[in-house]
């Protein structure tokens, strides 16, 4: 081809040429706590699950932990967090997978390739995504953790709440304090 015409084929994107492998060893942190994130959550519910019946709160049935504090129940929440938009579980579902793409295509915007954005997006992720196979599964989220705090009781919660919540916490902090 003489010098100066133009290349009829494009040369292919650096990413399309690089092994999936390679590329996902660069998210390898946050995929690591995704999926542990994942496993302790359900291999938590699980455990709720075989050892207390649906809709067990309170006495006879909670396991206290620390008396008057902090008990282990089971209840399924239909709702998000605070049981907002009880009752709609496909929704809910649908956003989860929404949130999850999102994160997917904008991982570049988003600076996925930082070590502590990885611990943010991979507890965040980890928590969507323990919480839609609960959705999926049961159709309802498994919500076990039961705080008291003298007469005002804090909504049930569950391990991905809060890998959702310390991700999202972090991602925060994160991002003041590096606002590029």
């Amino acid at each position: 081809m003489p010098p100066g015409a133009p290349n009829p084929e494009p040369e292919a994107p650096a990413a399309a040429s690089t092994p999936l492998w390679r590329r996902l060893l660069a998210y390898r942190l946050l995929l690591t706590l995704a999926l542990g994130t994942i496993a302790l959550d359900q291999a938590s519910k699980g455990w709720i699950n075989a050892r207390l019946p649906l809709g067990t709160y309170g006495p006879p049935g909670a396991i206290p932990v620390v008396r008057g504090f902090f008990n282990l129940v089971h209840v399924g929440n239909t709702g998000a967090a605070w049981s907002m938009l009880t009752g709609r579980s496909v929704l809910l579902a649908a956003l989860a997978a929404a949130t999850l793409l999102s994160i997917f295509f904008w991982r570049h915007a988003l600076g996925l390739r930082d070590r502590v954005t990885q611990v943010c997006f991979g507890l965040l992720c980890g928590g969507i995504i323990g919480n839609l196979v609960d959705r999926l599964l049961h159709g309802h989220v498994i919500d076990f953790l039961d705080f008291h705090f003298g007469g005002y009781v804090y909504p049930t919660f569950n391990l991905a709440d809060s890998g959702i919540c310390v991700g999202v916490l972090l991602y925060l902090v994160h991002s003041l304090r590096q606002p590029e």
